[in-house]
């Protein structure tokens, strides 16, 4: 009988084991499948065209190029390779400015017929119009809508989901601005969770660390919005006043935040694993003639690299992953950042701030989901690159 039970036991361990690994490749395979399906959208917003007169030799422009003429910082099409010809914008609701109420009908029904007589007839005219409202293909010059390619998306400096003609879903400002982020988080936090781990395992006497690591564990439950509002009532005010910046939402600002909010989990891992290092070992390198510091260093480091690597990697994983406290204390700003004093926007703050907004099966939408798999991507080359560190320290 006893056998049977065991027997169910470690079936229903192994099931379970079965069931947790089935459910993460689920999740990835779900995150892929959402969003390949951006690098299938079209680059001008879906039911749109950008009709030009016939005589216009420019067929097509890159989602940046159509952004910069819309914004009017292009006005000649000599600029994107046609002729030198000032350009002229026209959005559906400037019907109004060329025809009358009469003309366009009561229910604007002869708006088709009007707006493709005014591109026939315009030579430097784009019109950013419903395909319905061009009734004549045939008679004006459609540029051509491209599909999003990953040079847009991954090379990207822009992203602006909302634009118009052409969305801009640049991911390399919130790449970098991820990394900007939890690199400097890291900095930071690595030396002060090292050293604090190093005096409660080898330095510290017995009440002490009882005393600390209680009120260290603490840290680690308290939620990250409650980090967000001390940053932003405390370090953001701070650090506007010491480096005399004109907003003090930067990227400084969610590193500290992180560094906090990374040091109980590298504090507690890291100094479990120095509390593991057996006491012979501590005593031989004693006997040798070793000092303290020499022992701590040559001896228990070493041997719990593997821990501390294990701290590090949980360290980093909350830093790249975590969402509120960065939205609220970077700026928000989807730019690429020249400085960490800099306002920015991470991955993780964008997915929170905008999935919400975004219509589902869209472009938009699809993009997040990309980030998403960016993001994994990000914390899987950060595990592996640690792993291999501490393999080679280990040889």
């Amino acid at each position: 009988m006893k056998k049977v039970f065991e027997k169910i036991i470690e079936g229903i361990l192994a099931c379970s084991g079965f069931v947790t690994s089935l459910t993460i490749v689920l999740i990835v395979l779900f995150l892929f499948s959402e969003a390949v399906g951006l690098f299938h959208s079209r680059v001008i917003e879906e039911g749109y065209v950008l009709a030009l007169n016939k005589d216009n030799k420019v067929s097509e422009l890159t989602p940046v190029q159509i952004k910069d003429v819309f914004d009017e910082e292009i006005t000649n099409w000599r600029e994107v390779g046609g002729e030198n010809l000032p350009i002229r914008l026209f959005r559906l609701e400037d019907v109004t400015r060329y025809y009358t109420e009469e003309q366009l009908g009561a229910s604007y029904e002869n708006a088709g017929a009007c707006i493709t007589d005014l591109v026939e007839r315009t030579p430097g005219i784009v019109a950013f119009v419903p395909r319905q409202f061009i009734v004549r293909p045939d008679s004006v010059h459609l540029l051509w809508d491209n599909t999003i390619s990953l040079k847009d998306v991954f090379a990207g400096a822009e992203w602006f989901p909302t634009a118009t003609p052409a969305p801009q879903f640049g991911f390399l400002p919130l790449i970098t601005g991820t990394l900007w982020v939890s690199l400097f988080a890291i900095l930071i936090a690595l030396p002060f969770g090292l050293a604090v781990a190093v005096y409660m395992s080898e330095v510290a006497d017995h009440k002490i660390r009882n005393l600390m690591k209680p009120v260290i564990e603490l840290l680690s439950g308290i939620p990250s919005v409650v980090y967000g509002f001390f940053g932003l009532i405390v370090i953001v005010p701070l650090l506007q006043r010491v480096f005399d910046l004109p907003v003090g939402e930067s990227g400084l600002a969610g590193s500290i935040v992180l560094a906090i909010m990374a040091l109980p989990t590298i504090i507690t891992v890291t100094e479990d694993a120095m509390r593991n290092c057996p006491r012979a070992m501590r005593e031989a390198s004693l006997a040798l003639g070793a000092s303290q510091w020499q022992t701590i260093y040559k001896v228990v480091i070493p041997y719990s690299i593997s821990g501390i690597t294990s701290g590090v990697v949980l360290g980093i994983g909350r830093a790249v992953g975590e969402t509120m406290a960065v939205l609220m204390v970077t700026g928000n700003a989807a730019v690429i950042p020249h400085s960490i004093l800099e306002p920015l926007r991470t991955i993780p703050a964008t997915i929170a701030a905008e999935l919400g907004e975004a219509p589902a099966g869209g472009a938009h939408y699809e993009a997040l989901f990309l980030l998403g798999v960016v993001l994994f991507f990000i914390s899987l080359l950060i595990n592996f690159t640690v792993e291999a560190v501490s393999s080679g320290k280990r040889k």
